[in-house]
C-alpha cells in the first residue's frame, strides 16, 4: 500500500538547497543581526520581527535554545524571578510558584515555546555558523563575518575556507560567556572588556537589564555578554534577565534604527 506521495531524492536535495539558498541571499542584508539564539538573543529577535523588523540569527551549535534547555547542573527545571514569569505567560508556557516571587518551568517546555515564538514572527536563522570577525564602516558596526563552525575543526594544513559578510544596520551581541562581537572590538582596542563578576543573583539579574544597550555604535550587548562586557556578577541558573535583557536590546534597536532612518532623510 502506498501512503506517501512519489518524490525522487534529487527533489527532495534540490528543495533543501534551494529553499536554503533562497533565505541566505534574502537576509545576507538585514534589519538586524543577532550572534546566539540563546534565551536573550531569542527575545531579542522575536521582539523585533513581531515590530516588521528583518532579523537573521545567527547560532555556532545545531541547535537553538543555549543554556536554556537545563536549569542548571544537568537539571531540567528552570527558574524565574519576578516579574518575568509574566514574559511566560506571553509565551504559553506553564509554570508553578515555588515560594514568593520565584518560579519554575519546564525547560524544554519553555524553551520549545520561545522558538516557535520567534520562527512564528518571521525569525530567520543560521545553524553551525560561527562569527569571525564585525564588519565596521565609519567608525560603526555594520555587519558579521561568519564561516561554518565545522571550519574550526579542520587541520589548517589542507583547508584555507574564506568567510562570509553578512551586512546590518544593527548587530547586538546575545552570544553568552564568550561575547564574541564585543570582544572583536575589544581586541582591536576599540572597547574595554571587564571579564565576569562572582556569582549575586539579586545584584546581576537587575544589573543585566540596566547594563543592555549599545557598547559601541552599532553593537548592542545582551543578556550574558552584559555580565562579561561590564564585569557584573554572575546569575547562575535562572534567566528572567535574559529574557527582560532581550526584551530591552530589542527597544533599543528599535530606537537606534529609528535614528539611524532618520539621518538617511
Amino acid at each position: 500500500m502506498t501512503i506517501f506521495s512519489p518524490v525522487r531524492e534529487s527533489d527532495i536535495t534540490r528543495a533543501i538547497a534551494s529553499s536554503f539558498m533562497e533565505m541566505f541571499s534574502e537576509y545576507a542584508r538585514s534589519d538586524v543581526v543577532v550572534v546566539g539564539a540563546g534565551p536573550a538573543g531569542l527575545m531579542a529577535a522575536r521582539e523585533l520581527a513581531r515590530n516588521g523588523v528583518r532579523v537573521l540569527v545567527i547560532e555556532q551549535n545545531n541547535y537553538l535554545g543555549g543554556g536554556f534547555w537545563i536549569g542548571g547542573y544537568l537539571m531540567n527545571p528552570v527558574t524565574f524571578r519576578a516579574p518575568a514569569q509574566e514574559i511566560l505567560d506571553e509565551l504559553g508556557v506553564p509554570y508553578r510558584k515555588y515560594v514568593e516571587g520565584l518560579y519554575v518551568a519546564h525547560g524544554p517546555h519553555a524553551c520549545s515555546k520561545l522558538i516557535a515564538s520567534a520562527c512564528d514572527a518571521g525569525v530567520r536563522f543560521l545553524n553551525l555558523t560561527k562569527l569571525d570577525d564585525v564588519v565596521v564602516r565609519d567608525n560603526a558596526v555594520r555587519g558579521v563575518v561568519v564561516n561554518w563552525t565545522p571550519v574550526e575543526g579542520l587541520p589548517r594544513q589542507i583547508t584555507c575556507v574564506d568567510p562570509v559578510a553578512l551586512e546590518a544596520r544593527i548587530v547586538i551581541d546575545a552570544s553568552g560567556h564568550d561575547a564574541v562581537a564585543v570582544k572583536k572590538l575589544e581586541a582591536r582596542g576599540m572597547v574595554k572588556v571587564r571579564g565576569m563578576g562572582a556569582m549575586w543573583v539579586e545584584r546581576s539579574e537587575d544589573a543585566v537589564v540596566e547594563y543592555t544597550g549599545v557598547v559601541y555604535p552599532g553593537l548592542i550587548v545582551a543578556g550574558m555578554a552584559v555580565v562579561e562586557t561590564y564585569g557584573l556578577p554572575r546569575m547562575g541558573p535562572t534567566f528572567g534577565a535574559m529574557l527582560l535583557s532581550g526584551r530591552r536590546a530589542a527597544e533599543i534597536a528599535l530606537e537606534e534604527l529609528k535614528k539611524l532612518e532618520a539621518e538617511a532623510v
